[in-house]
């Protein structure tokens, strides 16, 4: 061994490791016998085998307070959030009357999101309901009344912006359709005394002169009590979301609009921060181009 104060030589360190790998003397692997490695991954195993048990046994009991049909909790917004379409990249919808392909990708959008709101569909699929009735489904006790029934949305209730009798949803004559959807919430009961929710849209001050006369389709801009409450997406398979169209009859062309559209009701409470501009409202861009000779 090296004394004191002396550098240890690269065959003595060599040396020293190796018997700390393996020492011949009192049969050591790694500074620990035989038994001493089995006593402590012997703890090992049955430490990890505990927690995965209590891991197993805490899943189990909190699948057991899950609803399959509707969420136990619901954290959410006071007011629901609101979308348009079409929506493509972002919420802004801009175009040429005179070149198509600059708004036939909005005719697209629009053609494929109302399909499944084409009245054949609807008729095969949904039940007629009663307006200005909430179409409450109840439950029999333990008995679940799955699947529950949806109230038909045909597309033909959006008249002009239908795209049946305009096949261009007003886009080519400068007349464009949006629709307006409120995002589903379980058990939300919009209105009461009978007043379904309603959509108003407008546009900031400096734009309000530009953005001119407005029609909604079904009237007034009404989202009708009967597609409420909505019940989930397992429990209510079939469950047609209420639009409401709005066509911009005389905008000013060449100019961009900023128009917001909100949500009015007796019940929703109104947003109470600027920040999630989403929150019973929605805010876009339109301008519509026209060529100059």
């Amino acid at each position: 061994m090296a004394k004191d104060g002396e550098k240890k030589t690269c065959g003595q360190v060599m040396d020293e490791w190796k018997e700390f790998i393996w020492n011949p003397r009192t049969h050591e692997f790694l500074g620990r016998t035989a038994s001493s490695w089995g006593l402590i991954l012997l703890f090992y195993l049955i430490f990890y085998i505990f927690l995965a048990g209590m891991f197993v046994l805490t899943m189990y009991v909190m699948l057991l307070t899950l609803d399959e049909y509707q969420p136990t909790y619901q954290d959410r917004l006071a007011t629901p959030g609101m979308m348009i379409r079409p929506k493509l990249e972002s919420l802004e919808i801009t175009y040429n009357i005179e070149n198509t392909e600059s708004w036939d990708k909005y005719v697209q959008a629009l053609d494929a999101f109302l399909t499944p709101y084409n009245n054949s569909q609807q008729v095969m699929n949904n039940k007629e309901c009663t307006p200005d009735t909430y179409f409450v489904q109840e439950d029999s006790g333990e008995i679940r009344n799955n699947p529950k029934r949806s109230c038909q949305f045909n597309r033909t209730m959006l008249e002009e912006c239908s795209g049946i009798t305009d096949r261009d949803y007003g886009y080519r004559a400068g007349k464009p359709c949006i629709l307006i959807k409120l995002n589903r919430v379980i058990g939300m009961l919009p209105g009461k005394d009978g007043k379904s929710p309603y959509v108003t849209c407008g546009a900031k001050k400096e734009d309000a002169a530009n953005m001119g006369a407005l029609v909604y389709y079904p009237p007034n801009g009404t989202f009708n009590l009967m597609y409420f409450p909505y019940y989930g997406k397992r429990a209510q398979v079939n469950y047609t979301q209420p639009l409401v169209a709005v066509k911009f009859m005389n905008a000013t062309f060449n100019t961009d609009i900023n128009v917001e559209c909100k949500i009015n009701s007796n019940t929703i409470a109104e947003p109470q921060s600027d920040r999630d501009k989403f929150a019973g409202r929605v805010s876009f861009k339109l301008r519509i181009n026209e060529a100059k000779n």
